[in-house]
């Protein structure tokens, strides 16, 4: 689970957004201009945070213990490329600068904002075809959050793949999910949500449900009942267009008259 909230003091959320050197001095940003972003949390217990790159509306991350840069689509990296040390070095500064800012702010407890769940599949449903099942955490802070998946009350985790915490404008967090499946009639899973800002755990349910058919006699009855209106209707068009020409030639007539 997640650590315990009290007496867990969450001194500051620091968010860095850097371009890098190569940057030309444009008033509009460049093509290959990058966005930085560190996310850090101090508290009772040591945790590092993700370091977060953004190209265009691509996102990168760096694996904070193995050191490497993480593509969310590799082809890209084929056209940027940066110094991996040289980032995990301005980290350390931006490291010691919050260290700063917390003891001026007398380690003041940040607010805990209880995520938003949406749950979704990626495609639509087809029972029996592979799928994949999103849970979606959305305006959320500090950037610390559990997802558990369920199936039918029971824990599944073969799989299951997370992206990293991607910030937003408002200074809250969003988070993705991912669950392969192969929906059957009746299967229910659940995303359930570990946050702060949450009292307990939040549940988000989708149960399996294939698409309501109708019975087959009343299929042909109303493939029938079609049929018929339209057999109706061009019967009466050709009559009805000719008794309102017929009308048409009496009323001019009086009108001789």
């Amino acid at each position: 689970g997640l650590p315990q909230t009290r007496p867990f003091r969450v001194a500051m959320v620091g968010i860095a957004l850097l371009l890098v050197v190569f940057v030309p001095r444009r008033t509009l940003r460049p093509p290959r201009a990058m966005r930085q972003a560190r996310l850090l949390v101090q508290g009772a217990q040591s945790w590092p945070g993700p370091i977060l790159f953004s190209h265009l509306d691509e996102t990168l991350h760096v694996d904070w213990n193995t050191k490497q840069q993480i593509w969310r689509l590799p082809e890209i990296k084929q056209a940027i490329h940066f110094d991996v040390q040289g980032v995990l070095g301005t980290i350390a500064v931006l490291k010691n600068n919050l260290a700063i800012l917390m003891k001026r702010s007398n380690w003041t407890q940040s607010q805990n904002v209880a995520p938003i769940v949406k749950l979704y599949l990626k495609t639509p449903l087809e029972m029996g075809d592979p799928n994949v099942l999103i849970c979606f955490a959305d305006r959320f802070s500090p950037p610390v959050l559990k997802i558990t998946w369920l199936k039918n009350g029971q824990l599944v985790s073969q799989g299951v793949e997370e992206t990293a915490y991607f910030p937003s404008v408002d200074n809250t967090f969003r988070k993705f999910s991912y669950l392969p499946l192969v929906p059957e009639d009746g299967d229910i899973y659940t995303c359930q949500v570990e946050h702060w800002g949450l009292d307990q755990p939040l549940q988000e349910t989708w149960t399996a449900k294939a698409p309501t058919l109708l019975p087959e006699t009343l299929e042909n009855m109303v493939c029938a009942l079609g049929l018929a209106v339209a057999i109706l209707g061009i019967i009466t068009g050709p009559i009805i267009f000719i008794k309102a020409r017929r009308m048409r030639s009496d009323n001019r007539g009086r009108g001789a008259l």
